[in-house]
């Protein structure tokens, strides 16, 4: 009998509830409403399942992320070693190149200004990197933390294991996530606010067709030129415009279906799953995360703006051919934010299309970004 209840006793202590403090089930209880965003609102589910999943493991059993020089074996947690490759930036780098087989690049061919709009919408990085100054943090991680307002989670987390910033890398990244799902809520308060009625009912001319031979060479010449720029940029503009060059080259079907679809998928589960995971609640539950989600809001929200100011600069340049709502999409959330473009537009006249229009700035984003990203490296490493 002894024997029984010593056994009962000891599975009971060995059980998670003697070992979890307030702050991690605070984490669980984040967790919690993730998936509730994920599932029932379907908020980005591809992103914020496995997040919220990980996010959700690691406040139950942290051994999960454990170090191998922390652990009696030498062999760390399985998520340890998923995180790893996010270190290494091979899982940002890949996300890219899914993201590159994916997307047409035709609308941002067919209208290069779309590059201005994606280049306005980074003014929100420029701003959290001098108010993350302002707010006590060294240059590298203010850099880190401004490349949220790219609204783009690979290059955050990019950035932040170039620089060095691995113990910021689990908010910046799980800021820079919550914020890509969050574009439907964030976005269209900002943009009715800077436009009028007359000027969001505006119908954009349809775009001219592009030619499968610059379909081919606008992947090739952007790696030439902006990775001769900023060679820093290579691994993330390398690798979108391969995947790219994969979808448009039209003789590599194979690579394409699987840099689009089951590489694209296991990579965002690992991704997905080791960012979330380091968000345990002794890592998260600090100062500076608050900091770095209120710096990233602070981003986004001038990101938005400004794409939608230099809209309107534009609409009146071009006699009202542009509709500013498209300059809202430059922010790299790909195609999320180019939806909510046309969602707004569409609320303000039902027959407006402005999807493929605002694809370009969309597009454009991206590149734009990464050569922030880029640009931060190249002053600091």
């Amino acid at each position: 009998m002894d024997y029984i209840l010593d056994t009962l006793g000891n599975l009971v202590h060995q059980s998670a509830f003697f070992g979890l403090t307030w702050g991690n089930y605070l984490m669980i209880i984040v967790a919690c409403v993730f998936l509730f965003l994920a599932i029932k609102k379907e908020y980005e589910p591809l992103l914020l399942v496995p997040i919220a999943f990980g996010m959700l493991l690691v406040n139950i059993y942290p051994d999960i992320m454990a170090l191998p020089e922390d652990t009696a074996n030498g062999v760390g947690g399985l998520l340890h070693y998923f995180y790893v490759l996010d270190e290494w930036s091979i899982l940002p780098s890949l996300i890219f190149l899914g993201v590159g087989a994916l997307t047409d690049f035709g609308p941002l061919i067919a209208n290069p200004k779309s590059f201005l709009l994606g280049a306005a919408a980074q003014f929100g990085i420029y701003v959290a990197y001098f108010l993350a100054i302002f707010m006590g943090f060294n240059d590298k991680a203010a850099a880190a933390i401004s490349i949220i307002g790219g609204a783009d989670g690979p290059t955050s987390i990019f950035l932040a294991g170039k620089l060095g910033q691995s113990k910021l890398m689990g908010p910046i990244a799980v800021a820079a996530y919550s914020y890509m799902s969050l574009v439907p809520i964030i976005q269209p308060p900002i943009m009715k606010l800077l436009t009028t009625k007359k000027e969001r009912e505006i119908k954009m001319e349809q775009l001219r067709p592009v030619t499968k031979l610059e379909k081919i060479l606008f992947p090739i010449v952007v790696t030439i030129v902006v990775c001769l720029l900023l060679p820093s940029t290579a691994p993330l503009v390398g690798m979108l415009m391969l995947g790219n060059l994969f979808r448009e080259s039209g003789v590599v079907k194979q690579l394409t279906e699987t840099a689009s679809n089951a590489l694209m998928y296991i990579v965002v589960i690992l991704l997905g799953t080791s960012v979330g995971a380091s968000t345990s609640a002794e890592a998260f539950l600090n100062l500076d995360t608050l900091k770095i989600v209120a710096l990233g809001l602070a981003a986004f929200a001038f990101g938005t703006a400004a794409g939608v100011v230099i809209g309107k600069v534009m609409c009146k340049l071009t006699g009202g051919k542009i509709n500013p709502l498209i300059g809202s999409a430059g922010v790299s959330a790909v195609p999320m934010a180019a939806r909510v473009s046309q969602k707004v537009g569409s609320e303000a006249d039902p027959s407006n299309f402005l999807l493929m229009h605002a694809m370009g700035p969309n597009v454009a984003g991206v590149i734009g970004t990464a050569v922030a990203a880029g640009t931060f490296m190249a002053i600091f490493l």
